[in-house]
């Protein structure tokens, strides 16, 4: 077995690197590995196989995200509980009932009708964003603005509050990133602001409802009863900061790729209209660049996964970014292959009731914006020296400066 401390799967490592060769030597050696978490009594096992992700993904009786939420680190009992709000930190029945209020707003056709509007913002933004022989950063000036502006409209996020959205995302997703937040407490004044600013949209769609998220929350009932404001509140979070955070970070992660790969990006360039190539493509660039490490799950009652004794209590993390460099699943994994078929990837998550409800509109976004700035400007590179996000749970890029010829 391998020595704990050789293996580091948090914070300071993401911020340096996505530690692939961590992962490698994990999944050949170790792949149900004990990690300690140094100055604390809640270490994890890290699950690095492919199919153990899977596994642990589809058996949510066994595997609990409510017993003890969905990071790694334990959490006090309040902050459990507020957890436990978000639809990310339940178990079923309550998940099946929440996740159905919701699921409406997400289906292929729904995204199918939204299809053309976000065209339109990616053209829109390439033409006003992306001035050729212009150092710029990509993250804030292109990369985090389809992703807000699209689930904004969806939840009901009034034009122009988009920044507002940005801002608290920001701090609340960069909670363990000193550059992006001070810190939890910065964190939970960003939770309280956008609580207070959903408290007052809430109150306006109870008395004029509009055919919106939002809207449909306020107006909702589970078991007969409405929803309190508490559960629209996370609901509200949930939607706004994993909805442009997690597209954010894949379409930062997918420029990052094309800059490392031109012969890739010349050949997409040269096909804009070729559905197959792009449709491949765009599932390459998920596997690549997928924007969550990783999903904690605890044990219900005593187990084991590939042989390793688990007992009940415990925590396993899947991460899904070793899972996706899988030499058993993917031939060749580290080459950025743009034609690769099958592509079993788990970026969306390993199957299962948290199956990323988002994933249409991520793979609809992701492939219109590259598309467009591609078309209108295939030469591209790194201006400068890119900052990746401090988190061992979102896989961040924070400043990606880019020169467009």
């Amino acid at each position: 077995m391998l020595p704990t401390g050789d293996i580091d799967l948090l914070e300071d490592t993401w911020a340096r690197e996505v530690p692939h060769a961590q992962f490698t030597r994990l999944r050949r050696e170790d792949p149900v590995h004990w990690h300690e978490v140094p100055g604390r009594h809640d270490g994890f096992y890290a699950v690095t196989r492919h199919a153990d992700v899977k596994a642990v993904s589809r058996d949510p009786e066994l595997w609990s995200t409510e017993l003890g939420s969905f990071m790694i680190r334990d959490q006090s009992p309040e902050s459990l509980e507020t957890l436990r709000l978000v639809l990310l930190g339940m178990d079923a029945p309550r998940h099946s009932r929440y996740r159905s209020l919701v699921s409406a707003g997400f289906t292929p056709r729904v995204v199918r009708k939204l299809a053309a509007r976000i065209q339109e913002r990616a053209v829109s933004l390439v033409e006003r964003a992306v001035t050729p022989g212009r150092d710029m950063d990509f993250v804030a000036e292109v990369a985090a603005w389809l992703p807000i502006q699209t689930i904004c409209e969806m939840v009901g996020v009034p034009e122009g509050d988009e920044r507002l959205i940005f801002d608290w995302s920001n701090r609340m997703a960069g909670g363990q990133d000193p550059e992006l937040s001070a810190g939890k407490h910065d964190s939970d004044l960003a939770a309280a602001e956008i609580y207070a600013y959903c408290d007052a949209l809430a109150a306006e769609r109870r008395a004029h409802p509009r055919e919106d998220i939002l809207s449909t929350l306020v107006h909702a009932e589970v078991d007969g009863d409405r929803l309190t404001q508490d559960e629209i509140n996370m609901f509200f979070v949930l939607l706004c900061v994993a909805g442009n955070e997690t597209t954010r970070n894949l379409l930062s992660a997918t420029l990052l790729a094309l800059v490392d790969h031109p012969a890739a990006r010349a050949e997409l360039a040269a096909a804009p209209q070729d559905e197959l190539l792009w449709t491949s493509a765009t599932e390459e660039f998920l596997r690549w660049g997928g924007s969550i490490h990783n999903f904690r799950r605890t044990a219900t009652r005593d187990t084991s996964l590939r042989g390793q004794p688990i007992a009940a209590g415990q925590k396993v993390v899947t991460y899904y970014t070793s899972a996706n460099r899988d030499e058993e699943v993917f031939a060749d994994p580290f080459a950025f292959d743009i034609r690769r078929t099958p592509n079993d990837h788990v970026t969306f998550g390993g199957g299962g009731p948290h199956f990323c409800l988002g994933a249409g509109l991520a793979r609809t976004q992701i492939k219109a914006l590259v598309r467009e700035l591609l078309r209108r400007h295939p030469d591209f590179g790194l201006a400068g020296e890119v900052r990746r996000l401090r988190s061992d749970f979102i896989n961040g890029v924070k400043y990606l400066p880019v020169r467009f010829g």
